[in-house]
């Protein structure tokens, strides 16, 4: 079940009834602005060295004197900048995910005045505290984590609290979306299931979906993504999506997202070691899903396509080879020289496909090369645009979600790499600049409309202990629709 949460003008913290009262304290406050039950205890553990005003730090009391909610839980900040207090919250809220509390109330001591933005990041940080997968995980469904949030604030505070609490959720239920559907197994999240998923989207909030079958897609000549389709026999799906908020003549915003259910690498099979993970190979679809889930919510003012190529990479005596030559919905032909460089094929006719909506801009999000990973390792999404005011747009979003990307160059001599002596381009350059040469390969689908290109390899999932999809970018992007409305 959703977490719910709203907003409370409270002005003394000691008298909320809650399971859990949580207090976010930042490093330059010392105990001020807090009532004496609040402030004596946390300035004896600050005192005693039990407490420290550092990123992640947090001091747990049960039953505290004169206090009526039984947890009181104190949680340092750095600074009162969203994304201090949002990292706060989210030390705060794990630590009670295996208590008992079902009720937690969110504060902020030293008298920094609530936000919108500071709002939006406690619904931000609770999603990700508490998110716990359980479709394919009967015992996870015996966990009973917090149900309801409370964040108390002023009066005054009380309409820009409740705006960034709307927006969090609904790009809380994006991210949900993308992690439910990227952390299924690969026997479950098929192309099919990708489709139904759009599908189920299109029933609730209205959305107009078309799913393509094979047939479909050998008739309109995508051979570039067929070539990749045809090694498995789990069968292909293109999905379109369309979300219409403005005009019918308004030029739409198009987001493609690479779909690989499961890749293998093809003939070019991939290291058996960490195999598993590339079931998340289908991270920028999922964050298409997504990023529509949320918008739908939210209802700005534009016009939304979604464009999703989805299907598996495997090796089988139908499988595409090494050497093989296809030609592209754009009538390009393409000299595949690894199997593994398999994404890139596939958004190739996704992107051409998108030039018969006439878009305002096109941004294409996939996990698309390890390259990037190296270059930016997890923090950061990689960017890739000759557009200066599109990349601009995107960074300022990325920020503003606190889900961040990096540009990268995109100089025409990284071009030179993707030549070949059998096709019009070979899908792979060398090994230097990997993550530059296969947005640049990208681009040659792109020249009649603005053009973005986000590479989540090194974001859309964490791998190790914590496993699992982070439902990265969707903040980014919502963030991004939503100014492109204003």
């Amino acid at each position: 079940m959703p977490i719910a949460f709203e907003a409370q003008a409270q002005a003394a913290l000691t008298r909320v009834s809650v399971d859990a009262l949580v207090v976010v304290v930042e490093a330059d406050t010392a105990a001020k602005g807090n009532e004496p039950a609040l402030a004596q205890p946390l300035a004896e553990a600050t005192k005693a060295g039990d407490f420290e005003r550092k990123a992640g730090r947090t001091l747990y009391l049960h039953r505290p004197a004169g206090v009526k909610a039984p947890r009181l839980l104190y949680a340092a900040a750095t600074n009162n900048s969203p994304k201090a207090v949002r990292a706060a919250v989210a030390a705060g809220l794990a630590q009670l995910k295996a208590s008992g509390a079902v009720h937690a109330a969110v504060a902020m001591s030293g008298g920094t005045a609530w936000s919108r933005e500071l709002a939006e990041g406690v619904v931000a940080a609770a999603s990700d505290a508490l998110y716990s997968y359980r479709a394919t995980k009967p015992s996870a469904a015996k966990e009973a984590p917090l149900a309801r949030i409370t964040v108390l604030c002023t009066k005054g505070e009380l309409d820009a609290v409740r705006q960034g609490l709307a927006r969090g959720e609904a790009i809380a239920a994006g991210v949900t979306l993308a992690r439910e559907c990227a952390n299924r197994p690969p026997n479950l999240c098929t192309p099919a299931f990708l489709a139904e998923q759009a599908k189920k989207l299109g029933k609730e909030f209205g959305l107009a979906v078309e799913v393509l079958d094979r047939k479909a897609v050998e008739k309109l000549g995508m051979g570039s993504f067929l070539a990749v389709a045809q090694g498995s026999d789990e069968p292909p799906r293109f999905i379109v999506m369309r979300y219409q908020g403005a005009g019918r003549n308004d030029q739409p915003l198009v987001l493609v997202g690479k779909g690989i259910t499961f890749d293998s690498g093809g003939i070019s099979i991939k290291p058996s070691a960490d195999m598993d993970e590339m079931k998340f190979d289908m991270g920028g679809a999922a964050s298409v899903l997504g990023t529509f889930r949320a918008v739908s919510e939210l209802k700005p003012k534009l016009n939304l396509v979604g464009l999703i190529p989805a299907c598996e990479n495997m090796p089988s005596g139908k499988a595409v080879k090494p050497g093989d030559v296809v030609t592209s919905l754009s009538g390009q032909t393409i000299e595949i020289l690894n199997t593994d460089a398999e994404g890139r094929l596939i958004l190739a006719d996704a992107l051409s496909y998108a030039e018969r909506f006439k878009p305002k801009a096109v941004i294409d999000i996939a996990t698309l090369t390890g390259a990037c990973v190296i270059a930016l390792g997890h923090h950061n999404s990689g960017l890739f645009t000759a557009d200066d005011a599109l990349a601009s747009a995107l960074i300022s979003a990325g920020q503003a979600a606190q889900d961040t990307c990096w540009r990268m160059p995109l100089d025409e001599e990284y071009d030179e790499a993707l030549k070949s002596n059998f096709a019009d381009m070979g899908n792979i350059g060398g090994r230097a600049g990997g993550a530059i040469t296969a947005a640049m390969f990208l681009k040659r689908f792109t020249g009649k409309y603005r053009w973005a290109h986000l590479d989540i390899a090194g974001t859309a999932w964490k791998t190790g202990a914590q496993k699992g999809s982070t439902g990265r970018p969707v903040p980014l992007l919502t963030h991004f629709v939503l100014s492109q409305a204003a």
